[in-house]
């Protein structure tokens, strides 16, 4: 297979887009462009930011397939919020640009992943293009959505494009069929998702943006009903969302939601911030061990990912909590635009068949 042959890769963030050539081997290209958040704030739906980020990537991939010879064989997006979906692998139909032009499910900046993708397609003379995983990927086990309270169901929102392909590597590294092996993922970042995988499917999660797991570097996580009936009769709803979900954790004791930053001060030995940080690492602890009884024990291995994952003490100790129960294995980052990569080759070579939207 020619190694001029690429795929390329679009991730829309709220003020950025990430964009890339890969082909079969890893990324020939890649670039991100930021957007002057006084432009975004012209437009109402995230999708109405289509022609104005499109013209930016569009030029910038014209420029790079021309000076290096290569040839444009796949496109795929970032998969936004969309209905409850079978993990995998999906060939973008007028339906799901449909729920995407119209944020239906959510005004998310990765709504725009596959809107770019398709037209991509449209422009290279491509038949097909795809998105991979999406965050509301969902095979959950009925039984994991009872939330104890009639009316209120768990819901599945997950990382699922960093967790599913994290745990491939991790199967294909160690001789396992992804197919056929257990993993407990813990996806930790500004967001925290921890997943129980039973042979390559994510069968049950926290709910990390609003009201489950251990809180992360901006959110909540599981609190105290009191506390939050409290807190829900004494401010209006919109005010106590974006408490729990962006002003909340490391955000809220200290400030920050950088990571980076918090890590600098737990090695400095702030007590107060070492104080926090060690219930921040408990809590994660306690999830993962709570995934690993959900398996029955039957786990291959346990995975720590996400961009804080690159904390060695933080991935020590978390190994010290948890290391017992079953192989523990590091690998750091988000890897979303591989992820994307890996999804769209994998239909293009025949290795699985797209799902329908």
């Amino acid at each position: 297979m020619e190694k001029t042959e690429v795929t390329v890769v679009v991730n829309p963030g709220s003020t950025s887009t990430k964009f890339a050539l890969f082909n079969r081997e890893g990324s020939v290209y890649d670039e991100t462009v930021r957007h002057p958040q006084e432009e975004l704030e012209k437009f109402n739906l995230v999708s109405e930011q289509f022609d104005f980020r499109y013209r930016m990537i569009k030029e910038a991939v014209d420029k790079a397939v021309n000076e290096k010879s290569l040839k444009v064989v796949g496109s795929v997006g970032r998969g936004g919020p969309v209905k409850p979906l079978e993990g995998g692998t999906y060939r973008i139909n007028q339906a799901l640009i449909d729920d995407l032009t119209s944020c239906k499910f959510a005004n998310h900046a990765s709504n725009l992943g596959g809107l770019i993708a398709n037209r991509i397609a449209e422009d290279f003379g491509l038949k097909e293009s795809y998105i991979v995983d999406p965050v509301t990927t969902d095979n959950m086990w009925d039984k994991a959505r009872i939330s104890g309270v009639p009316g209120i169901e768990r819901a599945c929102r997950v990382h699922a494009l960093n967790i599913k392909a994290v745990a491939r590597h991790i199967a294909e590294d160690n001789g396992l069929d992804f197919y056929k092996a257990n993993f407990v993922v813990a996806h930790l970042g500004g967001g925290i998702s921890i997943a129980a995988l039973e042979g390559g499917k994510i069968v049950d999660v926290n709910d990390g943006l609003l009201g489950m797991g251990p809180f992360s570097p901006e959110r909540a996580g599981s609190l105290p009903l009191r506390g939050v009936m409290k807190l829900c009769y004494s401010k209006p709803e919109p005010e106590v969302k974006k408490m729990f979900s962006s002003e909340s954790g490391f955000k809220g004791y200290f400030g920050t939601n950088d990571f980076r930053e918090i890590e600098e001060r737990v090695v400095a030995g702030e007590p107060e911030v070492v104080r926090i940080f060690e219930a921040f690492e408990y809590q994660i602890a306690k999830e993962i061990g709570a995934y690993c009884t959900a398996l029955k024990g039957k786990i291959d291995g346990i995975i720590i990912t996400g961009g804080c994952a690159y904390f060695k003490k933080f991935a020590e100790n978390l190994k010290e909590y948890t290391g017992w129960m079953a192989p523990f294995f590091v690998y750091p980052g988000e890897n979303e635009l591989d992820a994307l990569a890996e999804g769209a080759f994998r239909v293009i070579d025949g290795k699985e068949v797209p799902k329908e939207y």
